[in-house]
Formats: C-alpha cells, sequence, structure tokens
C-alpha cells in the first residue's frame, strides 16, 4: 500500500494529516483477516445435549445413507421419511443398490421406527409382497443400527450422549444453514446407560455387538443446537471378516408432522426371517 504525504496547507491546521491517519487506519483494519469465530465453551456438552433439543424441537424430515465396504465392495442404501422425537417413531423409505449390472432388484422398503421394534414391508427374502415383518430391535447384535440399512434417527442421536474425546472443528454451510461442527467418538455402552428408556435396550444389545465399543463420529449442531448431520463409522464381524458401516442422517424441515400407523396382527408375516 502507497500512502501519499501532502504538504501541510495555510489556515487549515493538521486537519489533512489528521484525515490521511484516519484513511492509512482504516485501510489497515480493512486489510486485516476477519477473526475466527470463538469455539463454543462445551462441545462435549453441546453435542451430549443435542437428543434432548431434538426431543424439544419434536419431529423433523430425515434422510439417510449407509455405505458398506467389504472385500473391496462398496454399497450405499438411501432412506427417505421422517421422525418424531418425541414418540420415537418414524417412517422411512429405504432404496437398496443397483445390482453390477445396473438393474434394480429390489422393490423400495418401507420402514417403521418405534421404540423397541422395526416394521419392514417390501423385505423381500421369501415374505409376501403384502406382508411386514417384524423385528425385535433388542434381540440384534446391532441393536439396529445397521440392520435395517438405515440407523434409526433417534438411536443415531442418543448415541452422542455417550461422545468422548470430543473436538470443535469450526463452522461451514450445511443446506444454506450456518452450524458448527464437531468430531470425536461414541462410547455405545456408555450412551446406552444414559440413553432414553424407549431405544436403551437396542443400543444395550448394540454395545455387546460391535466389534468395539469406540464410534467415531462428526456432528453438525445449528445455531438452536439442533442436530442437522451426524455420520457414524461403525465397524464389525461378519462371517469372521471385518465390515466397515458409514451411516450418515441428515435433519431439515423441523416440526413437519410424521404419521406412523403399525400394521395389524394379521398382517404381519409369522414365518421366520433372516435378518
Amino acid at each position: 500500500m502507497v500512502v501519499q504525504r501532502y504538504g501541510r496547507p495555510r489556515g487549515h491546521g493538521g486537519g489533512a494529516l489528521a484525515v490521511t491517519a484516519t484513511l492509512v487506519a482504516a485501510a489497515v483494519t480493512g486489510c486485516a483477516a476477519p477473526e475466527a469465530p470463538e469455539p463454543p465453551p462445551d462441545p462435549a456438552g453441546a453435542v451430549r445435549g443435542a437428543a434432548d433439543v431434538l426431543a424439544r424441537a419434536g419431529s423433523s424430515k430425515a434422510s439417510t445413507a449407509m455405505e458398506m465396504a467389504a472385500g473391496g465392495t462398496r454399497v450405499t442404501i438411501r432412506g427417505e421419511g421422517g421422525y418424531d422425537f418425541r414418540r420415537r417413531t418414524g417412517r422411512l423409505q429405504v432404496v437398496l443398490p443397483k445390482d453390477p449390472a445396473g438393474a434394480s432388484g429390489h422393490r423400495p422398503i418401507t420402514e417403521l421406527l418405534t421404540p423397541g421394534a422395526l416394521y419392514m414391508k417390501n423385505r423381500g427374502a421369501g415374505v409376501p409382497a403384502d406382508k411386514w415383518v417384524r423385528v425385535d430391535t433388542t434381540a440384534l447384535d446391532d441393536g439396529n443400527l445397521v440392520t435395517g440399512g438405515a440407523t434409526d434417527p433417534g438411536a443415531a442421536a442418543e448415541l452422542l450422549r455417550g461422545a468422548r474425546d470430543v473436538v470443535y472443528v469450526g463452522e461451514t454451510e450445511l443446506a444454506g444453514v450456518r452450524v458448527r461442527h464437531y468430531r470425536g467418538t461414541v462410547d455405545i455402552g456408555a450412551a446406552a446407560k444414559l440413553a432414553a428408556p424407549q431405544v436403551r435396550g437396542s443400543l444395550a444389545a448394540a454395545a455387546k455387538g460391535f466389534t468395539t465399543d469406540s464410534v467415531p463420529f462428526d456432528a453438525y449442531l445449528d445455531g438452536a443446537g439442533r442436530l442437522r448431520k451426524v455420520r457414524h463409522r461403525f465397524t464389525f464381524s461378519n462371517q469372521g471378516r471385518a465390515v466397515a458401516v458409514s451411516s450418515t442422517t441428515l435433519l431439515y424441515g423441523f416440526g413437519t408432522r410424521v404419521e406412523v400407523t403399525l400394521p395389524d396382527g394379521r398382517d404381519i408375516y409369522a414365518g421366520k426371517v433372516e435378518v
């Protein structure tokens, strides 16, 4: 920057020098790098309290993506729907990936998420198309964090109660909303003990079923403390092979009404189902 110096005009005292000094000061201030936003005072507390904030928010729309990698093969299962964080119920339409030839070999699966149970329609595997399958999530090795192809949004938030070693990464933008990005690990066993009663049994089952209790996560909270996005990276053993699963949940459209009507008992398949 070049600062021009002017002679002192007669009869005007130091006015010109004062103006010049002011302009220089303004220019220097304008060229300075903006200060980084202050990190939140309690990153771990913000993350651990996300489930309570969602319960106060009531409900939201939800998008899910579950990416699995095993033996060099990588597939992604996607879901769309909504979730009621007070009633702990939700509805998702889950789409399975296409086969290697590019054809879609399975109709979308409708999933109803409830405390302790998962209902699925168009499940396949010998189940009649007009029948539902009911799975007790407290009896699953993973507590339905992985089995259904989509992590229950309520369980995804409740897992964060067991957050450890949380660090604040910084601010970013997500779908036009400013959010704070946090990173850390979740202790599933600790989360199960602190979770809401409706999901405690499922998380307790998951604490026993995964290869490790420690699950890395990335969480994004908006200015109101609502969880907007969370990604968990699970690892479990399948027939002696380690399988890595990345499960991402996006939450938006808070306050959206979510209707979940459970199927009649006569519409539930009574045969054996492999999960």
